[in-house]
């Protein structure tokens, strides 16, 4: 077998208008927009990334906008959505915060042994910040972002997902190393053994099919140390008969693909310092990123991208 997944890599939504998405989650959710590049199975569609200041694995949001697609309808199987790790004090701060900006607020509720906030950005993306857990080492914010220090979102905490098996998800999730920790009210909780990142609750409910669209999350990931580790997971995974893809090259990590059973899209991608383009300088994100073998196709790419502004500091302290 190979090494167990210490917990999340990245989470990938999909939105409408990307620009709109920047300033949302950056101005906003005061996340970092570490890398704005293309989809690699579609080149004439952005892909943006937000995390911390470094994209550090564990901390990642990612989307792809696609502005003239239809709305999606959250429902099996699908990951229905992603919760952030804030600090155990900070929970009225961003319920004021959120308020201010016209979004719907759902909480402070108890679940387990935490507070959570619900809420949805632009596109209709479930999201919630999670107050109690342990700070994860290793993260840091964005500190020239819009939100104080001691109150921003320090990472990926977990995600929910709705199986059409929730037996055979459980199983997938204890294969890659999560063990299951409780249960209430059709959320059973599975928690990786790491340090950060490590949730997953598989939500067994009577849900209709959903639709792939805007305001859906169109993939999870999972960490895993290198590269011949996920040679190791393609061949127990094509063993056991799993839809499963080939090891892929994604610049910033090596990655696969695999739908479990019940119809979960896991990717597992390999642990990295961070996945900002510029390997965490000041000016990552906030040009278009391309790997060397787009490169010599950037004039045809640029041409039918919207160009795309990250706001300045300055912008977003006036919103």
């Amino acid at each position: 077998m190979p090494s167990d997944t210490p917990g999340l890599h990245h989470v990938t939504g999909i939105v409408g208008d990307a620009q709109t998405a920047i300033d949302w989650y950056s101005g906003v959710l005061g996340l970092r927009l570490v890398t704005q590049t293309v989809n690699f199975e579609d080149i004439l569609q952005h892909h943006l990334y937000f995390g911390d200041a470094a994209g550090t694995p564990g901390t990642v949001l990612t989307h792809f906008p696609d502005p003239h697609g239809d709305p999606g309808r959250i429902g099996k199987p699908q990951v229905e959505s992603v919760a952030f790790v804030v600090p155990a004090d900070a929970l009225e701060y961003w319920h004021t915060r959120l308020a201010d900006h016209d979004i719907a607020v759902e909480g402070p509720l108890e679940r387990f042994d935490e507070r959570v906030l619900q809420f949805e950005d632009p596109a209709g993306t479930r999201l919630e910040l999670v107050a109690g857990p342990p700070i994860p080492e290793g993260t840091e914010p964005w500190t020239d972002g819009p939100v104080p220090t001691d109150r921003a979102i320090r990472g990926l905490y977990g995600v929910a997902a709705l199986s059409v098996n929730p037996y055979a998800t459980a199983g997938t999730l204890e294969t890659l190393g999560f063990e299951y920790e409780t249960e209430r009210d059709g959320r059973i909780r599975y928690r990786a053994p790491g340090d950060r990142a490590g949730v997953v609750d598989v939500l067994d409910r009577d849900t209709p099919f959903g639709r792939e669209g805007q305001g859906t999350l169109h993939h999870v990931a999972v960490r895993v140390e290198t590269e011949d580790d996920l040679h190791e997971w393609r061949a127990l995974f094509a063993d056991r008969d799993y839809d499963v893809s080939r090891v892929k090259d994604r610049h910033f990590f090596h990655s696969l693909y695999v739908r479990e059973p019940g119809g979960i899209l896991f990717e597992l991608a390999t642990e990295t310092g961070g996945v900002a383009a510029g390997g965490g300088t000041d000016r990552a994100g906030e040009s278009l990123f391309l790997p060397d073998w787009f490169e010599r196709d950037r004039d045809l790419i640029e041409s039918q991208l919207p160009e795309l502004t990250v706001p300045t500091t300055d912008e977003i302290s006036d919103r």
